[in-house]
């Protein structure tokens, strides 16, 4: 396969898979979803998706069990995974790859299936694992660090489990929360006082032009302390982007939105 780079590109991915039931079993990539993005303005910049066919089709459900609508039937008609190997060599080698828990689950998955046909599996110039960063920057106040629950938290529709649509739900869930720790981190001193005042804030309803109460995310929060941790942790997260030029675009971006 040619060798290409591009180190300023971000590639957001995510894979659908069987889920093993038994001891010894392997996960199978049923579908792979992919969207490019410019990291100066995080703009999709081109995507791809596809589903794909196991070597074994008796892996697959007849009857999807999940909400992602993948039967046997689907991926019977899909191309193999070394079909579409070289595109998914293209859209993933030496871009920086981003995405929810790919550490530990998709980046692993994509180099054994590269593995199992006998290629080279591409190398990534950086990784951003959403799971991780938010983990330690953004933490539990959506409830638990599930794409879903971080979409719910910000209102933005239901995780449909499908890859190219959680790609997408992954960079807007991080610009909201790097919106929000920028908030944090800027205005500290006007905001502490007002989110911790009230737990409703009132927004004009569009129907009847009356003054609705409207629910503020912090409202779980509490305590005065925990602002401060909050804020804390924000400043920390903008001392570590300086040496971080994924971070630093996100930050960007979050400050963009303000104008």
């Amino acid at each position: 396969m040619e060798i290409q780079s591009f180190p300023s590109e971000i590639v957001f991915f995510d894979l659908e898979t069987t889920v093993p039931n038994k001891t010894g079993q392997h996960f199978h990539i049923l579908e792979f979803g992919a969207i490019i993005v410019c990291p100066r303005k995080l703009e999709e910049l081109e995507s791809f998706t596809t589903l794909i066919q196991p070597k074994d089709l008796s892996v697959v459900s007849l009857r999807s069990s999940r909400s992602d609508g993948i039967t046997r039937a689907k991926v019977g008609e899909a191309p193999s995974f070394e079909d579409v190997a070289e595109k998914i060599y293209g859209l993933l080698h030496g871009r920086i790859w981003a995405g929810h828990n790919i550490r530990r689950f998709d980046c692993v998955r994509i180099k054994e299936a590269f593995a199992e046909i006998g290629k080279a599996a591409p190398e990534p110039s950086g990784i951003i694992d959403s799971l991780g960063l938010l983990s330690n920057k953004f933490g539990k106040r959506a409830g638990n660090m599930k794409m879903a629950s971080l979409a719910a938290y910000f209102g933005l529709g239901v995780q449909k489990h499908r890859s190219l649509d959680d790609v997408r739900m992954n960079l807007e869930v991080l610009k909201h929360c790097a919106t929000v720790l920028f908030l944090e981190s800027t205005l500290p001193n006007q905001l502490e006082g007002k989110w911790q005042s009230s737990s409703k804030i009132m927004t004009r309803s569009r129907s009847n032009k009356q003054m609705a109460p409207r629910a503020v995310p912090y409202s779980k929060g509490g305590s005065l302390g925990k602002v401060i941790q909050m804020t804390q942790n924000a400043k920390n997260l903008l001392s570590k982007a300086q040496g971080n030029q994924a971070l630093q675009n996100l930050m960007k971006h979050s400050h963009s939105l303000l104008r």
